[in-house]
């Protein structure tokens, strides 16, 4: 700790440093990236007191992504891994969502206002539309107005707007693993005041580079904007997807050292063989934004209706009427105290996930001898249920200045989370047998959370380009609905409490005509920390008494001259477990598993007339592979991404190569101790060598 503290103070004066030599630049500083996700109202990235990183359009069409991943990946403590190199991202932010094993846990994801994040708090990216992304925020930790349910921090995506009608295009593209995509978009115009947008993608790989991995999505959107007379503006959007994504099971030990020598991998490492997930979405979007007075008033509705086929461990889910139906209600009054400008801010949430007559089956084929599936089959129905999650909340926010160099951003957020879940257990599979057995019959249960996000930040302007800030943010996170039900199954005698994240944060942020710079020093404390218990056959959750993280983030990227820019950021870290006891076991004192002590991600950009270029090359320290730090896997480092590009009259080329020297690497590994045999190591293997080659049209 004490050479973390060093390395902030020479930090600290480098910044301070540069913020000097910049001043005399001042009236020629660069315009910043504009935030919302923070504050809920439009600001200069600069004066948000919290950590938020902002990935704007030119970003994205740069980085010639195959899925988000490839958008945010570089950014400090945030980790972004694949299974399969396609959508089925998974997010883990300063160590939040690191027990989600698929998907996103512990972190809202928010697409034009609306959470793609259910109530109890899980994500799917299966209906974001990379092709359809004009940028993308991330806030990392406890402190953000928009957070319901998140102690992790939010992901926020834009969309391209209905009135941009600089946005018509035809975009291919291929690449390796017979990779194809496909996208177009366009503009129309009915009159002076009403504007529509059709957009419509397709993607599709085999993927083959791994067994049992290919993935596809077929994506259409129509969008329609109106202005009426008095300026207030509607915006609805209409959208369906159909996603389908198989999902490779990890690598033994001895699989991913063959991986290593061979660059050939297996999907025989468990029984599970045949896992993935094939969904169908169709998803409305309505959002108003009108004067009433002295108030700006911003309604919004939404409505999604989701399916899908979803074969994973030990039972295949069939759920094909599933709806999350939600509002938000936002007013914002501009108002004068101590003199200057303020802002202030208040809303209502409600929204409901109802999941009608979900199933369960056994697989249909399995080997009698190894218990390994044969295929996805639907067996036997071995459970049905009801399940309906609600949330709701309020919230309420004022940002002012009691000087004109100081900003002030109070604010305070409460939801109520109600669970209630009906069903029928006919089989059950039973981990010692390794077969189906009866299951328990009839269950019910209900579950209410109160959760209570509360927040002062502060931003002082030392000067016209660089600014300090602080932020004292508090949140809470209820267990989902999942670790719910596998508590309940595997250990009953367990009671889930929510768990509470205070984040405490102080950062300097410098803008000026050829520095961007952001520095982040942070300590989160969690109460209750909910952790998954791995026993090699049924795993279940547990609250940790006390869980302290500590860490550094250093954003910072110069322009050299009209073609050049360098930039680097990373992140240390100490994320560890003060007080932690799972059954006989004594975890306090020790690591969280697969918290990498150090990331880095270092850049230069090239840009001459039509001509782009981007280097970067990231790693990433090592790590225990569980809470028992028993094994540490060494991280990785120089994994290195090209992407080049050409543009005129409309026209565009783009080339994306990923990681170049086809390092063979392990994305994440993982452990499981074994009582009554060798311990389970489980190996994600990193992507090999991938290019993409697009071609698109501007008209």
């Amino acid at each position: 700790m004490q050479r973390q503290k060093r390395s902030a103070a020479i930090l600290v004066a480098l910044f301070i440093q540069s913020g000097s030599s910049f001043a005399e630049e001042s009236n020629t500083s660069t315009l910043d990236s504009i935030s919302i996700t923070a504050t809920k109202l439009e600001r200069e990235s600069k004066s948000v007191p919290q950590s938020v990183s902002v990935v704007d359009e030119a970003d994205i069409e740069r980085e010639n992504p195959i899925n988000i991943n490839d958008v945010i990946d570089a950014i400090p403590g945030v980790q972004a891994i694949s299974k399969n190199n396609g959508y089925d991202s998974r997010l883990i932010i300063r160590g939040a969502g690191l027990k989600a094993p698929y998907g996103v846990r512990e972190i809202m994801v928010i697409r034009d206002g609306v959470p793609m994040t259910d109530p109890d708090s899980f994500t799917r990216f299966d209906m974001i539309d990379i092709d359809d992304m004009e940028g993308v925020e991330i806030y990392k930790g406890p402190g953000s107005i928009y957070a319901s349910n998140a102690t992790g921090g939010v992901v926020f995506i834009k969309s391209k707007s209905v009135f941009d009608d600089q946005q018509d295009r035809i975009k291919l593209g291929i690449g390796s693993f017979n990779s194809l995509s496909f996208n177009a978009k366009k503009s129309l115009n009915a009159g002076e005041n009403d504007s529509f947008a059709i957009n419509l993608s397709r993607r599709q790989s085999n993927n083959d580079w791994r067994d049992w991995n290919e993935f596809d999505t077929t994506q259409f959107s129509l969008k329609h904007g109106h202005f009426f007379e008095d300026d207030s503006v509607l915006e609805t959007e209409i959208a369906y997807t159909e996603a389908n994504l198989q999902l490779p099971q990890s690598l033994s030990a001895d699989e991913f050292e063959a991986y290593k020598n061979s660059g050939e991998t297996t999907n025989t490492n468990g029984d599970w063989q045949k896992s993935g997930r094939y969904s169908t979405m169709l998803f409305m979007n309505s959002r108003y934004e009108t004067t009433l007075g002295a108030y700006t008033f911003k309604p919004q509705v939404y409505f999604t209706q989701w399916g899908h086929f979803h074969p994973v461990t030990g039972m295949i889910n069939d759920a094909q009427d599933n709806k999350v139906i939600g509002t938000d209600l936002a007013w914002n009054r501009k108002h004068t105290l101590f003199g200057n400008s303020a802002e202030f801010l208040f809303g209502l949430t409600a929204r409901t996930d109802i999941r009608e007559n979900g199933k369960k089956y056994t697989y249909e084929d399995m080997d009698p001898d190894t218990g390994v599936v044969l295929s996805d089959d639907k067996g036997d129905l071995a459970q049905t249920e009801d399940s309906q999650s609600t949330i709701l909340g309020a919230y309420i926010q004022d940002s002012f200045s009691p000087s004109e160099n100081l900003l002030i951003d109070m604010g305070l957020r409460y939801d109520q989370v109600d669970m209630s879940i009906d069903g029928t257990q006919i089989l059950a599979y039973n981990w010692g047998s390794g077969s189906y057995i009866p299951g328990s019959g009839d269950y019910s249960y209900d579950e209410t959370y109160h959760l209570f996000s509360p927040k002062i930040g502060l931003t002082y302007a030392l000067n016209d380009s660089l600014n300090v800030y602080g932020l004292i943010a508090s949140s809470n996170q209820a267990p989902t609905e999942s670790e719910m039900q596998a508590t309940r199954d595997n250990a009953p005698e367990v009671d889930l409490n929510a768990s509470t994240a205070t984040n405490f944060e102080i950062g300097l942020k410098h803008r000026s005509k050829a520095w961007s710079a952001d520095l982040a020093v942070y300590f989160t404390k969690l109460h209750d920390e909910i952790v998954k218990v791995e026993n090699g056959y049924a795993d279940y959750y547990e609250n940790a008494g006390e869980t302290d993280k500590k860490g550094i983030e250093l954003t910072a990227a110069y322009q050299l001259n009209s073609q050049w820019g360098v930039g680097f950021s990373g992140s240390k870290t100490e994320y560890r477990y003060v007080d932690y006891l799972s059954g006989d076991s004594d975890y306090s004192g020790n690591l969280l598993r697969f918290s990498p002590e150090y990331q880095y991600s270092l850049f230069a950009d090239w840009h001459k007339g039509a001509y782009r270029a981007r280097l970067e090359t990231i790693g990433v320290g090592e790590y225990y592979m569980d809470d028992a730090n028993s094994e540490k896997y060494s991280g990785y480092a120089g994994v290195t991404n090209l992407t080049m590009g050409y543009a005129r009259n409309g026209h565009q080329l783009a080339l994306s190569v990923h990681n170049i020297g086809d390092q063979r690497y392990a994305s994440e590994v993982s452990k499981t101790a074994s009582s009554w045999g060798p311990d389970s190591y489980y190996y994600t293997p990193g992507a090999p060598r991938t290019l993409k080659l697009s071609y698109q049209y501007k008209y």
